[in-house]
């Protein structure tokens, strides 16, 4: 056999070493040896026994062919609460100011903060814990039962047995009660009965209880298959010609459909209209029907049980739901009674809807369900035909607005108002419509008749009247005379003063060009006391135009323009 060497061989060396692997498979030699120390079988190819390179090996090994060896792991858990002896009487430096153990900080201590910590106490200082450090392999970390206590799991079934135990003594006092109705060996009638009798009734509880808890395939539910020969039970069957629930709708995005129950629990068609799905989800059918009722059952029973009354819906249901019933008649009683007292007292009943009214508030069958923001979450989006809200009726209005029509404007039709935030006056706003319209027709007819009265009177004072005297007309004449020479003053004036603006603009503007072109800029500081006190400090209108007009501005493209036919 070829070791694994890596010089290179010479002739004779390879000529050795193969004769060498004949006699070892012919059993002429011994074998060879690894490293420590167990014979290599010569028949093993030399693919097999020869080392990677970088192992660098330098004797004929098959360990680069056995598994790695795993490190050994620890298969235990922590310990919880255990501590390393008893607690210390003073408190140590660097301890928890909190609890007084060396094992954590203040900041990592799991007590209840105190009002003043050991620090400053030095009592009750806690015992130091004991820390580990467990390496602990893949599984050991995932595993959710490790560490735990299956010893803890005993008060459970502790519950449970005496619940059980108690159900075996409430069947047995009932069994009692029907073969005579004794009880502890004490007959009706003051007469012992014998031990056998309580014998055979416990044996026929048992016989019952085993009766009830077989597993009968007459008493299945018809969703499961009991094959009696491979013993195996087959769920969730459906019949062959009805649609499976994944074919409702092939959305990828619609109801999920589990297929190792075969249950969809989502509606798969949300949007369409409940009355004419097949197939509604099987949430549906759990909260269809009298499921609600006996969820209402339920709860009755549960908090019965809590007020300390004997009410179970298991062993007596026929009780509970009879109880229940009594429960919701006085509950609808004394709502009943306090109504009627609220009412009596405070009046209004005539504001109250009443069963009629209700009746006629249009109502659907398409479920609708929205969010807190007004969106649709579930059912129809309601199809609005007009932009504007229909049959609104308005301030105790009976009809809608618009609904009546008269001398072009719009109206209700139940009082004629015209004012579309009028309240509705009824039959009697009706009346006085009629009688404003007819106090406008004869105010109309009035006036018509006084317009005709005073055209008459015209043409006659018309042909009447002569004509105006001369002295009148000469009067006239003079007024008018007047009138237009005032209106000529008038006119000089306005041109005299524009004349004298546009002179003192002028010379304005002659005074501004020549401090532009002293350019002597005065210096605030500069200016003496009484520099303000003469009379020419102020400005003037025909100056302020002026220096706006021939001000500069930095912002001015043409700024620093200089035109040379100006010069």
């Amino acid at each position: 056999m070829a070791s694994s060497i890596s010089h290179r061989k010479t002739r004779d060396e390879y000529k050795k070493e193969k004769e060498l692997d004949e006699a070892r498979k012919a059993g002429n030699a011994p074998a060879e040896l690894d490293e420590e120390g167990k014979e290599i079988n010569p028949h093993i190819p030399e693919y097999i026994l020869k080392a990677p390179w970088y192992l660098n090996a330098s004797k004929p090994s098959l360990k680069h062919q056995r598994g790695v060896t795993k490190k050994e792991m620890d298969k235990g858990w922590y310990l919880r609460g255990a501590t390393t002896g008893e607690a210390a009487t003073k408190y140590r430096k660097g301890a928890c100011e909190n609890c007084g153990a060396m094992t954590h900080k203040t900041k990592d201590c799991c007590e209840r903060p105190r009002k003043l910590g050991a620090k400053f106490t030095n009592e009750d200082i806690r015992p130091d814990e004991v820390i580990q450090k467990l390496e602990l392999d893949y599984d050991s970390k995932r595993d959710p039962y490790n560490g735990y206590d299956p010893s803890s799991y005993k008060e459970v079934m502790d519950i449970y047995e005496k619940a059980d135990t108690e159900r075996k003594k409430k069947k047995l006092q009932e069994l009692i009660k029907q073969h005579g109705g004794t009880k502890n060996g004490v007959a009706a009638d003051g007469l012992t009965t014998k031990d056998d009798d309580n014998e055979k009734l416990s044996k026929e509880l048992m016989d019952n209880e085993e009766k009830e808890g077989s597993y009968d395939s007459e008493t299945i539910a018809p969703i499961q298959k009991l094959d009696q020969k491979s013993r195996t039970t087959i769920r969730n069957l459906r019949i062959r010609e009805d649609t499976a629930k994944y074919l409702y709708n092939l959305d990828v995005n619609s109801a999920f459909y589990e297929p190792k129950s075969r249950s969809m629990r989502e509606n798969p068609l949300p949007n369409a209209n409940p009355n004419d799905i097949k197939f509604a989800g099987d949430n549906f059918a759990r909260t269809s029907g009298e499921t609600k009722e006996f969820r209402d059952l339920q709860r009755f029973a549960w908090e019965a049980q809590e007020k300390g009354q004997d009410v179970d819906i298991s062993s007596a249901p026929s009780q509970a739901a009879l109880l229940h019933a009594d429960f919701l008649r006085k509950k609808e009683q004394l709502k009943q009674q306090t109504r009627n007292q609220l009412l009596s007292k405070y009046g209004g009943e005539e504001h109250l809807l009443k069963q009629e009214e209700i009746d006629k508030i249009p109502q659907s069958e398409i479920y609708t369900e929205y969010s807190s923001s007004g969106k649709l979450i579930k059912g129809e989006e309601k199809v609005v035909k007009s932009k504007y809200e229909e049959d609104v009726f308005l301030n105790n209005h009976k009809s809608i607005w618009g609904s009546f029509w008269e001398n072009g404007q719009w109206g209700f039709a139940c009082c004629r108002q015209l004012i579309k935030n009028a309240y509705c006056t009824g039959e009697k706003g009706k009346l006085l419509r009629e009688k404003q319209l007819q106090q406008q027709q004869q105010q109309q007819q009035q006036q018509q008749q006084q317009q005709q009265n005073n055209e008459n009177q015209d043409d006659e004072n018309t042909t009447t009247t002569t004509t105006t005297s001369l002295l009148e007309q000469h009067l006239n004449k003079s007024n008018e005379e007047n009138d237009k020479y005032n209106k000529k003053e008038e006119k000089k004036k306005e041109k005299k003063e524009k004349k004298e603006k546009e002179e003192k603009l002028k010379k304005a503007l002659k005074d501004q060009d020549e401090l532009n072109k002293k350019s002597v800029e005065k210096d605030e500081r500069k200016i003496k006391y009484n520099s303000l006190s003469a009379d020419d400090y102020n400005v003037s209108e025909e100056q302020m135009e002026a220096y706006n007009l021939k001000r500069k501005r930095s912002d001015d493209p043409m700024a620093n323009f200089k035109d040379d036919s100006d010069d």
